[in-house]
């Protein structure tokens, strides 16, 4: 009978221990991706973490002016010049006036980009070709009678293409 009783016990007291042990568990989901350009025309930039996140342009209370958002691309297309073109105006709005509206400056490579039917040439063919590293640059232009108050949001959308070989 003690032999039954100290059985029983003892299997009712590890059933408890391990269920109190599974009860501590963590797990974890996340996700992995990677891009892989081909070798003959990319431009990447070259932190990848900020490209699909909100970019803060800061507000300088003392010059009431706006900072410029520069990051940097490698690119590289081994058998011509990098063209870019934006896909349309770029600005901010807080929604409510569009005179409000804060127009921006959008460069890559020091050349300023529109929203023209036809590209721009922003890198050489020569610089393309062995890969470079470049600065794109967006700046808030100045707005007649200062800025206004308020969350202002904005797209800027690039398209860049591969310049057919020359010659």
């Amino acid at each position: 009978m003690n032999k039954q009783w100290i059985v029983l016990t003892s299997a009712t007291a590890l059933a408890l221990v391990s269920a109190w042990t599974f009860a501590a568990r963590e797990e974890l989901e996340f996700y992995v991706s990677v891009h892989i350009p081909t070798l003959n025309f990319y431009v990447i930039p070259t932190e990848s973490d900020w490209i699909h996140r909100e970019q803060r342009l800061h507000w300088n209370v003392n010059t009431s002016t706006l900072s410029t958002l520069r990051r940097n691309f490698d690119v590289r297309h081994d058998s011509g010049a990098i063209e870019a073109r934006l896909e349309s105006v770029p600005y901010m709005t807080n929604g409510r006036d569009s005179r409000e509206n804060i127009n921006l400056r959008v460069s890559f490579n020091g050349k300023e980009l529109s929203d023209r039917a036809l590209p721009l040439q922003v890198v050489s063919a020569e610089e393309a070709r062995v890969g470079t590293r470049v600065m794109l640059e967006i700046e808030p232009r100045e707005q007649a009678g200062g800025y206004k108050p308020g969350d202002y949001y904005g797209t800027v959308n690039i398209m860049f293409s591969a310049a057919a070989p020359s010659g």
